[in-house]
């Protein structure tokens, strides 16, 4: 949070006005939706998504930024949302798995990991689908061993890795088809 915005809520408390003691207020763009919180300062941007607004995709695996689960965008750039405060999301936008899809047409990412069969469990998904997307778009997907070294911070206990890779290929090849 900035410096002037820390200024600007620490005066309308002290007016009275604001957020309630403790508290601050926040506004984000969550899946093309504007939200408004009003929450506790060391909320983790993970616990706001899934305890405040009802987004139960994003998984909180280790809760130590080690594991990936937790995998959002937070203006386009993978972060751990369990080592992201809600506050640094303040004015900005969040993507979570909840907004890949399009309606019930799914990302092409989605589709290539239900094709590949690149889950079991399905607890890490959702955070390596999020990997998976800025990974393509960036231009990571060029060959297996980038894909792995690109993925490196997404665990899978379950080792479903080699079908992970083939659907990042695939769903690589199919977007730049179109």
């Amino acid at each position: 949070m900035s410096a002037r915005r820390t200024a600007d809520l620490l005066t309308a408390e002290a007016a009275g006005g604001g957020a309630a003691p403790g508290r601050v207020p926040l506004r984000m763009h969550v899946n093309g939706l504007q939200r408004s919180l009003d929450l506790d300062p060391r909320t983790s941007l993970l616990d706001a998504l899934r305890e405040h607004i009802g987004l139960t995709g994003t998984k909180k695996g280790c809760d130590h930024g080690q594991c990936g689960a937790c995998t959002v965008h937070l203006d386009g750039h993978c972060v751990a949302s369990c080592l992201t405060m809600a506050v640094q999301a303040d004015g900005r936008t969040v993507t979570t798995i909840e907004g890949v899809a399009t309606g019930d047409t799914l990302h092409p990412v989605q589709q290539a990991f239900i094709d590949h069969d690149a889950l079991q469990c399905g607890y890490c998904t959702p955070g390596q689908i999020m990997s998976a997307l800025t990974c393509i778009r960036e231009g990571h997907a060029t060959s297996a061993d980038a894909i792995r070294e690109y993925m490196s911070g997404n665990l899978c206990r379950c080792g479903a890795y080699v079908g992970i890779v083939s659907a990042i290929r695939d769903a690589a090849t199919r977007m730049r088809e179109k």
